[in-house]
């Protein structure tokens, strides 16, 4: 008896979701995605930069407090002060204090070393006339770019040289260019010197004619302002009758920085106004 011949077993289909399975697909970039992952990197460096600090000592997290010169003082009485700096010519300063005699005026001269070098006569009228001389540096340096021993020998330099002709030694300070950190404003100070900017810039220096000059120089003037002019300036002989004058019928009595600046205790906002410190009652 034959034997039956095996069945061939069926080939197996496919299964269903094998056959629809899809081609995959390429993801698409879209300018969406691209603005939601640049923001993701951004907030993320952000993170690092704030809370990056925070791993350190509580001593570097802190803010540095900043030291500020004087920029104008809180006065009760109306007088102001005005200023002049002298670094480079010294024709015009005879005339300026004549007109200072004129309108019973006492200013501020800070005068830089090597000036005092070049007009030595000049610098004894300015002390004979009863205006005060302030220190502004020996040789016109941007004061901030100085280590600390530069910074006492540009002041002890210049100081030196004003002493010598007028046998006074300035008492104050204005760093060239109004540039300034904390330690220049420091060093001063411990050198005896209280570092004196301006509230008001007449900005003559950039010669735009009288009238600006006048209009700068006596708009919104306050009591305590102290105001910057230079004594080389284009339009100062021209303007500075009508400034002074202006003063005058503003009521304004017109001092040296010295006695414009507060006695004893005072404090220093942020805006550099120097105030009294309230007595205790």
């Amino acid at each position: 008896m034959s034997q039956p011949t095996p069945l061939k077993p069926k080939p197996r289909r496919a299964l269903l979701w094998q056959e629809a399975a899809p081609a995959p697909r390429r993801r698409i970039i879209t300018p969406w995605l691209l603005r939601q992952t640049a923001l993701c990197c951004v907030l993320a460096l952000l993170t690092v930069c704030y809370a990056g600090p925070l791993q350190q000592d509580a001593t570097t997290v802190l803010a540095v407090k900043r030291e500020l010169p004087v920029y104008c003082v809180e006065r009760e009485d109306n007088v102001i002060t005005v200023s002049f700096d002298a670094s480079w010519g010294g024709d015009q300063t005879l005339r300026i204090l004549d007109l200072l005699d004129e309108y019973n005026a006492k200013a501020t001269f800070f005068l830089v070393g090597i000036w005092v070098d070049k007009y030595p006569e000049l610098v004894k009228e300015i002390a004979a006339r009863g205006h005060e001389i302030g220190n502004h540096s020996d040789s016109h340096p941007e004061m901030s770019k100085l280590s600390k021993e530069q910074i006492i020998r540009e002041l002890d330099g210049c100081s030196d040289k004003i002493e010598a002709l007028t046998g006074q030694r300035p008492t104050s300070f204005r760093p060239p260019y109004g540039d300034y950190d904390n330690e220049v404003v420091t060093v001063a100070r411990s050198e005896g010197y209280e570092v004196v900017q301006w509230s008001i810039d007449s900005l003559d220096w950039k010669n735009k004619g009288v009238d600006d000059l006048i209009r700068r120089a006596t708009k919104n003037v306050q009591k305590g302002d102290i105001i910057l002019f230079h004594n080389d300036s284009k339009y100062i002989l021209d303007a500075l009758p009508t400034i002074l004058k202006t003063y005058q019928q503003q009521g304004f009595t017109m001092i040296p920085a010295r006695e414009i600046l507060l006695e004893g205790e005072a404090t220093i906002d942020v805006q550099g106004k120097q105030h009294p410190v309230a007595s205790a009652e």
